[in-house]
């Protein structure tokens, strides 16, 4: 077994949050092994999480899913590393008609995602260029994803498009995220619902819905 499976205990948190197959696990192992192989070269995530990274990073992503699995049309802003998109893109591998389009700028990122996409026969469109631009081109989304991108105003400006198309917003935002929506007090309308994180205390995943900038 690879140095980089899960242990017994992790994948019971992944199970705890999602059922995860066990071909699903080994894609979600090699992808936490290249994105480790990669790390050396372009920052992916934060250092000092590698050596949690089935708590702290896929398992944490895998709520996304949880809130929402009967959707198949995932738009993944900032994708980064590949969290959450990647990580839903290899779990909806068997769901027909699934799509998951990550949106990255950086063009070593992007390498990395169409990489490891290939490789783990997921479900992953990688569009490399600025999130502004991207959302014009894509398809009815469902679903949209952010992790530790930017703050929610400009999160907002990113993702209205889209939900004025009919999609809504699963944000994943830390122990800051009331100053965040106070921030956002007199500039946005929208329905919120906040779902605790089962991984990281104090912190949420933000339910947007009906988004309208105040003018």
């Amino acid at each position: 077994m690879s140095n980089f499976a899960p242990s017994s205990a992790e994948q019971d948190l992944l199970n705890s949050i999602y059922p995860v197959s066990r071909e699903t696990i080994e894609h979600l192992t090699h992808y936490v092994e290249r994105l480790n192989i990669w790390q050396k070269k372009t920052n992916l995530v934060s250092p000092s999480t590698l050596e949690t990274i089935w708590s702290r990073h896929i398992a944490d992503s895998l709520q996304c899913l949880a809130l929402a699995p009967q959707a198949r049309q995932w738009a993944d802003f900032g994708s980064g590393g590949g969290l959450p998109g990647m990580v839903l893109s290899i779990l909806l591998a068997d769901e027909s008609g699934s799509k998951v389009h990550m949106l990255e700028s950086n063009q070593k990122k992007c390498a990395f995602l169409r990489g490891v996409g290939r490789e783990t026969n997921g479900v992953a469109k990688v569009h490399c260029g600025r999130i502004e631009s991207e959302t014009k081109q894509l398809p009815e989304i469902e679903v949209i994803t952010a992790r530790a991108l930017t703050g929610l105003d400009k999160l907002f400006e990113y993702a209205l498009p889209l939900i004025d198309a009919g999609a809504y917003g699963l944000f994943h935002k830390g122990r800051e995220y009331r100053r965040e929506l106070a921030d956002c007090s007199g500039l946005w309308n929208f329905d919120l619902v906040e779902h605790p994180s089962k991984i990281e205390p104090d912190s949420v995943l933000l339910e947007i819905r009906n988004l309208e900038k105040i003018n």
